[in-house]
């Protein structure tokens, strides 16, 4: 313990010039680049959850068949985000970027072409597969390509890409899906084309030594390693098994709206197409504004006796009680309310994430990038778990009502976790020393 401490005293402080120098046109420009990659990343995905009627009727898919793309593309972007991760420590980034965003981009544009349950399937686990690649690489090349001060601007604006992304899916569904038959390909093939024009910008811009690997790991002129230092007493092995929990109940909750909200608003409550598209782009709009909330409301918490673990506790537990409202949501028939309390849950769900991320961060610093992909790898497999539950439970039933109640309910475990076993526990006695 005490070695740990002399550690970090004697550490040298980041270099003055480096997190002092601004940022220049370039590299808000990369930033910008990085911002679109994942835009596009989300749009890809997404295209086919916001035409999955579309695809259905004329593929003769099941909601078991849609589930189970739901399930493999899960598993793959699961195993993908592993490999990838090794590969970013490995191969230049420079160019390992791109041919990650222009296979998943190639793969988007041929699913465009598919006549077959059995080609879509294979088409979704190459999209899981490469798009996983997205955040190991955009994560190191935002910690390569800009100062410690500047790191959390640089993830910020990469996770508002998500929200960008996903509000512009439904307006471009909604602008080149003609609807009629064959219509939902065009979106996925101008969606996969965009990759293209991303790539040529990338090469353009980014020199060879912009993202040259560092002699020296960051995070070691920073501070110890909590993880080595907690480890003996259990308390980080503990709290990753918290977070496993955590992450995979937020997620279960996310995803399964993200999937089955347009399906369930036009087919159980009978909304127009053009609707769907209109209010997932609302939905979406929501829970970016739910997300930056969430971050505004934990600072104005920690303040006076506030501490900071409970102003995100704090926030956390509103966040979850918002997506509780979607057991109401759940039974209500089609109207201004369910719409409504719809917004709310999207506003709550996406505003779990940021205090997930503050949790995690208190794990490890040396080892951040390994407890993330495993948190990511389990949370990956569970969802695709569910969503292969969820296709089954609606084929068989015909209704969304009991997984969209549950799947606001999931967080409120995870709350629980975190109340219960976050913290060490009480010790009933001291030790007794020896004489």
């Amino acid at each position: 313990m005490n070695g740990d401490d002399t550690t970090i005293a004697t550490s040298p402080p980041p270099p003055t010039p480096k997190t002092e120098a601004p940022l220049s046109w370039r590299t808000w420009a990369v930033c910008g680049l990085m911002l679109l990659a994942t835009a596009l990343n989300y749009m890809d995905r997404q295209a086919l959850a916001q035409q999955a009627s579309d695809v259905q009727a004329e593929l003769h898919l099941t909601n078991e068949d849609y589930g189970n793309l739901e399930f493999w593309f899960g598993i793959a972007f699961a195993t993908g985000g592993v490999a990838t991760g090794f590969l970013v420590d490995w191969l230049s980034l420079r160019w390992l970027y791109p041919a990650i965003l222009l296979a998943w981009s190639a793969v988007g544009f041929l699913t465009g072409s598919a006549t077959s349950y059995q080609e879509l399937l294979v088409y979704r686990v190459l999209l899981g597969f490469f798009e996983a690649g997205q955040w190991p690489c955009a994560l190191a090349a935002s910690q390569r390509l800009l100062s410690r001060s500047n790191r959390a601007l640089g993830n910020s604006v990469l996770q508002s890409g998500a929200s960008l992304g996903a509000i512009a899916t439904p307006l471009i569904v909604l602008l080149l899906n003609s609807g009629g038959m064959g219509g939902w390909r065009t979106p996925f093939r101008v969606i996969g084309a965009l990759g293209v024009v991303w790539v040529v910008a990338w090469m353009i811009l980014i020199r060879p030594r912009d993202l040259a690997t560092p002699d020296v790991d960051p995070a070691s002129d920073e501070a110890g390693d909590a993880s080595a230092t907690e480890g003996a007493g259990g308390t980080a092995v503990r709290r990753i098994a918290v977070l496993i929990v955590v992450v995979i109940a937020i997620n279960l909750c996310w995803q399964y709206f993200r999937a089955w909200m347009p399906k369930m608003l036009e087919e159980e409550h009978g909304y127009g197409k053009q609707a769907v598209q209109f209010f997932s782009s609302a939905y979406y709009v929501a829970a970016g504004i739910g997300c930056l909330a969430a971050g505004i409301l934990s600072r104005r918490l920690a303040t006076g006796r506030v501490s900071v673990h409970a102003a995100r506790m704090a926030t956390f537990a509103v966040c979850i009680g918002l997506t509780a409202l979607s057991c109401l949501a759940a039974y209500l028939p089609a109207s201004g309310l369910l719409l409504g309390l719809l917004l709310a849950v999207g506003f709550g769900s996406l505003g779990q994430f940021p205090m997930y991320y503050a949790f995690t961060q208190e794990i490890s610093v040396r080892y951040m990038g390994r407890v993330t992909g495993l948190l990511s790898f389990t949370a990956w497999i569970a969802v695709g778990r569910m969503q292969k539950d969820i296709g089954r439970w609606i084929d068989r039933t015909g209704s969304y009502a009991a997984p969209t109640c549950l799947a606001g309910l999931v967080p409120v475990v995870a709350l629980v976790a975190m109340l219960l076993f976050w913290h060490p526990p009480r010790r009933r006695d001291e030790p007794t020393p020896r004489p």
